[in-house]
């Protein structure tokens, strides 16, 4: 009797539980981190040369493309910090029941996505 299993796993038919989407945010937004660190230091070193060049930094993030790229940055800031809190815990093999990680799962998703609004509401 032969079995039929799939030769591949679609992704995008399976249904992931949240704990695995906020472990694959987690990775995503260590990548994005990492890709916008080039960026972020040329604003920071653009900002600080002179004062010309500070008011050249102020006009470029007053685009809205910007601000949303900044945005994004920010909320992949908060969800790296949000999850990696999370799973130093389950390193420590805290909250590894399954009741527990869906609940901290949920938090991470709440409070990242919060603290990004509130951040960003305030900055812009």
């Amino acid at each position: 009797m032969q079995k039929t299993r799939p030769k591949h796993l679609d992704l995008r038919v399976i249904k992931f539980p949240l704990p695995a989407i906020v472990s694959g945010l987690h990775r995503i937004s260590g990548a994005l981190l990492a890709l916008s660190i080039p960026f972020v230091l040329y604003a920071l070193e653009g900002s600080l040369a002179s004062a010309e060049r500070f008011e050249a930094f102020k006009a470029c993030i007053g685009n809205p493309l910007v601000k949303l790229f900044l945005l994004v940055v920010l909320w992949g800031f908060m969800h790296h910090a949000c999850a990696g809190t999370r799973f130093l815990f389950l390193d420590m093999h805290k909250g590894v029941d399954l009741k527990t990680a869906r609940l901290t799962s949920w938090v991470v998703m709440i409070v990242s996505l919060s603290l990004t609004a509130a951040i960003g509401a305030y900055a812009w």
